[in-house]
């Protein structure tokens, strides 16, 4: 990545991430991080300040199902399912999806989809 798109990246992350808390009137965010290799999601309290669930293609029930590629869509959908389904356990339907910076398209979105069939809303 260039130093001038790296800029314009994080210019747009934390853009997004001040109108997101100032917006959401919800108190759970659902937070996505994509690297080239690997695919996070992390389910933060903003009230409190404290991630409450996190999953990544790292985890071991993750690559059991994804066959050591954690940086496609295929990956991105069983981090969507997942997380979704350990939200639902700790009694959180309804979160704001803080995608980033990135854009939705991709991995993002099919982590997003993927969530959304499993019962959260956003």
């Amino acid at each position: 990545m260039s130093n001038k798109s790296r800029l314009l990246f994080t210019r747009r992350k934390s853009r997004n991430r001040f109108s997101i808390k100032k917006k959401s009137s919800l108190s759970h965010r659902l937070v996505v991080f994509r690297s080239n290799a690997n695919m996070y999601a992390q389910l933060i309290d903003d009230n409190n300040g404290h991630t409450l669930l996190t999953v990544s293609t790292l985890n071991k029930e993750v690559k059991k199902s994804i066959s050591n590629n954690g940086g496609n869509i295929k990956a991105a959908s069983v981090i969507g399912d997942i997380i979704a389904k350990k939200a639902l356990d700790k009694g959180i339907k309804e979160v704001f999806f803080d995608r980033g910076g990135y854009i939705y398209h991709g991995r993002v979105k099919a982590l997003a989809e993927s969530a959304r069939k499993s019962g959260l809303k956003f």
